[in-house]
């Protein structure tokens, strides 16, 4: 059965870090990706690694913030993210690909697996 078990949410003040980390059981998988969803707001793609880690893409709007990496040993990928502001607010959630062609999905619905997410909040 797979699974995709996030956590390191929670609340921060903007200018502040956190690091979320997801940890993937039941397969291996082609990628895995970050998305996030803020309140109100659709589903938007933030950044994405190949389950070997030689590969990656992150989207304009977190990058040089953000940062994705995968574990070496275990099957985890975390999200550093940095220099976070209010408008970083959302639900982050974690998601897996099977088979991956070419270049990262960067809509939801091209990811086969997905995490229940976590939460982070930034004030100003």
């Amino acid at each position: 059965q797979v699974q995709l078990v996030e956590s390191g949410g929670g609340m921060v003040q903007a200018g502040g870090s956190l690091r979320l980390s997801c940890a993937a059981a039941g397969r291996t998988f082609s990628a895995m990706a970050w998305f996030r969803q803020p309140p109100g707001k659709d589903r938007e793609f933030v950044a994405a690694i190949s389950w070997g880690g030689d590969s990656l893409y992150v989207a304009d709007s977190v990058k040089g913030r953000f940062t994705i990496s995968k574990g070496n040993a275990e099957n985890a990928v975390y999200l550093q993210m940095n220099s976070l502001s209010p408008e970083d607010t959302a639900d982050y959630f974690c998601a897996a690909k099977g088979v991956r062609l070419g270049v990262f999905p960067t809509l939801a619905y091209e990811w086969d697996y997905w995490g229940q997410g976590t939460h982070v909040t930034v004030s100003s």
